[in-house]
């Protein structure tokens, strides 16, 4: 099986689309762009409770410090969120109150939070359901990654907004496309 295909804005676009004519529109938005702007594994998505992302003041944190549990390798890692992904958060959170904070950020229809397995399952229909073929639960990762190397970011800034302990990890995460390319040869 070969690497997850990386989505271009346009191709987001479609999917977040898609999305919004579904039950759950909200929620199912959030958990996707968790991935495609921040870069999140979707277990660690599925691990997010809803103290992770609210301050005691109500407002969206700028930085999830998710606790070894909560990520691959347990190695305790911070996620950086970008404001356009607070304005989303903001937006789900507000249209869940009175929710403690030990519970899970998403629940599942059942009230319950997802496991990592059950979020990967979900992403990998919805990307089938918009025919993007090649797409996976891995996908918003390495378009994150890749966008921001197109923009120019170096590699250790990528391997820590990745979380990776190495950079050769890093490295494979990245595609390299025509854009990239062209643009590389203008600076020349």
């Amino acid at each position: 099986m070969g690497q997850a295909r990386t989505l271009k804005d346009k191709e987001l676009k479609q999917v977040l689309s898609y999305i919004q004519h579904h039950r759950y529109a909200l929620r199912n938005r959030v958990m996707l762009l968790c991935t495609h702007w921040a870069g999140m594994r979707v277990g660690e998505v599925a691990a997010l409770k809803r103290g992770d992302v609210v301050s005691a003041d109500g407002s969206i944190v700028n930085e999830i410090r998710l606790a070894a549990e909560q990520t691959k390798g347990r190695h305790a890692r911070t996620v950086y969120v970008p404001e356009k992904l607070r304005k989303e958060l903001a937006a789900y959170v507000a249209s869940r109150p009175n929710a403690s904070p030990e519970l899970p950020l998403f629940n599942t229809q059942k009230r319950e939070g997802w496991t990592a397995n059950t979020l990967c399952q979900y992403f990998h229909h919805l990307y089938r359901r918009v025919a993007m073929q090649g797409a996976s639960s891995h996908s918003g990762r390495r378009s994150f990654l890749t966008s921001l190397a197109a923009q120019g970011v170096g590699v250790r800034v990528l391997q820590n907004l990745a979380g990776h302990r190495s950079i050769a990890t890093t490295q494979r995460y990245v595609d390299v496309n025509d854009e990239m390319l062209r643009k590389a040869v203008e600076l020349v």
